[in-house]
């Protein structure tokens, strides 16, 4: 099965380039001239792997392609792909996977987008294993976690077994403020001189 990769730029040179680079090398490729575009196949389809322009129609058109494609059911790969770099943490506060600086080596871009498929495809198969069920020792009220397919873990958990973390969270506070109180009192030793 060939994987599918929607290329999302405004520049119509870049697009076809980059289109021809990843079909020639196997991909399934679809392209988008516009953030607007770009989100409506987001929805239409589904891809494997997201590269999108960060300035296009507007500013922060490529911010909502990356939003679109992070609330994507089928969780697509996102690459950044920009002529201006920017810092890691502001990449991947936007909900990006990896930046692509444009222009850039053949050779080198495939690398980077097979080496962040694989990631990310690791990545998708440990969210879709299932979580072992753990029997629950006493009556607790608190459930397994389990895993659903395609979703982020959840752990549910009962009123008994948050009020039992309340009063553990409460007792030991107090046992640390009652050993400051008594370190406070103590008198102080003179070291020997």
């Amino acid at each position: 099965m060939k994987r599918r990769i929607l290329l999302v730029d405004d520049e119509v040179a870049v697009l076809l380039t980059l289109k021809a680079v990843l079909e020639i090398s196997g991909f399934d490729v679809d392209t988008a001239a516009s953030g607007r575009e770009g989100k409506s196949k987001l929805r239409a389809g589904k891809y494997h792997m997201v590269i999108t322009d960060m300035r296009m129609e507007s500013d922060a058109a490529g911010m909502e392609v990356i939003a679109a494609a992070r609330s994507a059911s089928y969780h697509p790969a996102i690459a950044m792909l920009t002529a201006y770099p920017i810092a890691d943490e502001d990449w991947q506060t936007m909900g990006a996977d990896k930046m692509l600086v444009k222009p850039m080596h053949t050779r080198m871009l495939l690398e980077q987008i097979e080496k962040l498929l694989a990631s990310h495809e690791a990545k998708l198969s440990i969210w879709s294993t299932p979580a072992p069920r753990r029997p629950v020792s006493g009556n607790t009220g608190v459930k397994a976690r389990t895993v659903n397919k395609g979703a982020e873990p959840k752990q549910t958990t009962g009123k008994r077994a948050v009020a039992t973390v309340r009063v553990a969270r409460t007792r030991s506070a107090a046992a640390a403020k009652g050993v400051a109180e008594s370190a406070a009192k103590r008198p102080k030793r003179q070291s020997p001189r």
